[in-house]
Parts: structure tokens; sequence; C-alpha cells
């Protein structure tokens, strides 16, 4: 598995929770984007890792779908804390 070169952004606050969950669960990046892609969010393999490193902006549309694919709540997605 690759280790972050760069620096996390601050262009989003889930992407960073988005890569731990992923690589956690041992989902590869190819994995998540096929779930997108059934979900019907049309990303690449650079918007995904942008996205990861909070280097671009995520959309609500792409928030929600993540949280169905990953099981996980938006509030915990948002802020990291359950409610």
């Amino acid at each position: 598995m690759r280790v972050r070169k760069k620096e996390y952004g601050d262009k989003n606050l889930i992407g960073a929770r988005i890569e731990a969950l992923r690589r956690t669960r041992g989902i590869k990046q190819k994995e998540l984007l096929a779930q997108l892609q059934v979900h019907g969010i049309d990303i690449n393999a650079s918007a995904l890792s942008k996205l990861e490193g909070q280097l671009r902006s995520v959309t609500d549309i792409e928030l929600l779908a993540l949280s169905e694919i990953l099981d996980v709540d938006l509030l915990w997605l948002l802020t990291g804390k359950e409610r």
C-alpha cells in the first residue's frame, strides 16, 4: 500500500476519513471507484486521490454515495463524531 506523499489540503472535510476507512477495510481505490460507478458517480482515479487528499471539493451526491458505499453516517464523514 502506498504512503501519502503530499500533505492534506483544505478543500473538503471528509477526504482523510474516507482514505483511512478505505485502507482499514482493505478496499483499493479501484474497488471504491467501481462502487461509485454503480451509484452513478463518474470520477477517475486522479479525482478520487485528490478527494482523499482534500485537494478537491466533494459534491453532495458524492458524499451521499460514499456514505452508503462505506456504510457510515454522514455526520461521521463530516465531523468524525457519532450521533
